[in-house]
């Protein structure tokens, strides 16, 4: 793609050149000052054209420490010299017309040779106009919209001199600097066109309608709760969209992520030069439920709770749970992360809940253990087999595992249980279990059982 901007570029650069020749040539032989008018215009179009094949060349340059953003914005500065450039000629074009027609005698002659390189112009600028279009849309080039712009416009001013010929061969010798007044006029409305244009681009003004596209494209995509800001602007071929979005405080890290790729994904789908940045703010939803802001809350402070019970006591609320904390830290500690999180929690739910805390150690280490001895084993599958015994829907035991660290037992095992037992029922059963065994083993220090259901299909444990 940037080898097709330098190439087009570059053609349109070498025409120029040879338009320039031709017009001053036949200009200065017939004294015609629209021919000449038009010679000067195309040398300017050498030097813009220059510009422009510098300006595509230099904007192309990947992002470095000194520009972050790209050069992009050269290819701006390239057209706003070209829309000065543009203003010279028009200003050096009216004096010598007002000066053409004040005086007593014109002498113009209207050659064939000079309608030839003013029809040949004409030609050259349609086809070198819609390729730098063309280029220009597919790599949304600036420097390449403004050769473009500029271009067509050339087309009318060198139809104007062709009018302008017409007269003097008519015998009407001002009609020449007539035409070339409205050359002048062409090239001031493309110059202020290309001028407005490249002032907006490079103070960053963002382009009409594509902030509303972007925030309609950026609400439809799952996970997004609010679109906060959206913040566009171009930098020569590159789209620049910085937004932010709201996004739902209980989504975990992962699925943040997930969904601000979503996001970049989709713009850029619509926007293939759009180049995306999203930030992201938590939003506390209407339908959040106590259990679930309970646990936002804790992650918001960083802290792991488990077993969250919500009670109502008439009017009131009252919240209970076990927090997580290193086993080695000291309880004044552990106590003061508590208090915080108890006052976090009534800040959220307010003031009259009740909050309670279950500390519990957490190790921040793995505990080294062994496999115990095969009649351990068994003696603790046949008292798990005899636990569930007076439990309608606990059908086996299986998956054992048992092992031992510093004298304590770590047991580990799955129960099949009916596929149609409520999730709490299965718990209280398996709970009841756990706790009768451990009871008839003092040296459990730990003991965890997975149920599932007699068909095969994995449950979370309970």
């Amino acid at each position: 793609m940037s080898n097709e901007k330098e190439s087009v570029a570059l053609t349109s650069m070498v025409a120029s050149a040879a338009m320039t020749i031709g017009k001053l040539i036949v200009g200065f032989s017939t004294g015609s000052l629209g021919i000449l008018s038009e010679g000067v215009h195309s040398l300017l179009d050498f030097v813009a054209t220059a510009l422009t094949y510098a300006a595509v060349r230099v904007s192309d340059t990947p992002p470095d420490d000194g520009h972050p953003y790209g050069h992009g914005k050269v290819e701006g500065v390239a057209a706003l010299a070209e829309t000065a450039l543009l203003f010279l000629t028009s200003a050096w074009i009216l004096f010598e017309a007002v000066q053409r027609l004040l005086a007593d005698h014109v002498e113009v002659e209207a050659t064939w040779w000079a309608v030839g390189v003013i029809v040949a112009s004409i030609v050259i600028d349609f086809f070198r106009a819609r390729e730098l279009s063309r280029v220009a849309k597919e790599t949304k080039s600036q420097a390449l919209e403004a050769d473009a712009l500029h271009f067509s416009s050339d087309i009318l001013s060198s139809s104007v001199v062709l009018v302008g010929l017409g007269l003097v061969w008519l015998g009407y010798p001002k009609g020449d600097p007539l035409a070339a007044i409205g050359v002048a006029l062409f090239v001031c409305l493309a110059g202020y066109r290309l001028g407005r244009r490249t002032i907006d681009t490079l103070i960053d003004a963002a382009p009409v309608g594509v902030a509303d596209r972007v925030s309609a494209l950026v609400a439809a995509v799952p996970g997004v709760a609010a679109v906060r800001a959206v913040r566009v602007r171009p930098g020569g071929s590159t789209l620049f969209v910085d937004l932010d979005i709201a996004v739902s405080r209980l989504l975990p890290p992962g699925r943040v992520a997930t969904v601000v790729e979503d996001v970049s994904n989709a713009i850029r789908a619509e926007m293939s030069e759009a180049e995306v940045r999203v930030g992201t703010q938590s939003l506390a939803l209407d339908d959040e439920t106590i259990l679930e802001r309970v646990g936002a809350v804790a992650g918001h402070h960083g802290q792991a709770v488990h077993h969250v019970t919500v009670q109502r006591v008439g009017e009131a609320l009252s919240v209970a749970y076990d927090l997580e904390v290193d086993g080695d830290w000291p309880l004044n500690r552990a106590h003061g992360v508590a208090t915080a999180l108890e006052t976090a929690i009534r800040s959220e739910l307010g003031d009259s809940v009740e909050v309670e805390t279950h500390i519990e150690p957490r190790s921040g280490h793995p505990v080294r253990s062994q496999e115990v001895d095969s009649a351990t084993v068994a003696s603790i599958q046949a008292a798990l087999s005899g636990a569930i015994a007076g439990h309608d829907g606990l059908l086996d035991i299986h998956s054992l595992r048992v092992r031992e660290a510093d004298g304590r037992l770590y047991v580990v095992f799955h129960c099949h249980a009916d596929p149609q037992m409520p999730v709490f029922q299965a718990h209280e059963a398996i709970d009841r279990v756990e706790r009768r065994v451990r009871g008839a083993w003092p040296s459990i220090l730990r003991i965890v059982g997975h149920i599932e259901p007699a068909h095969g299909h994995k449950t979370a444990a309970v």
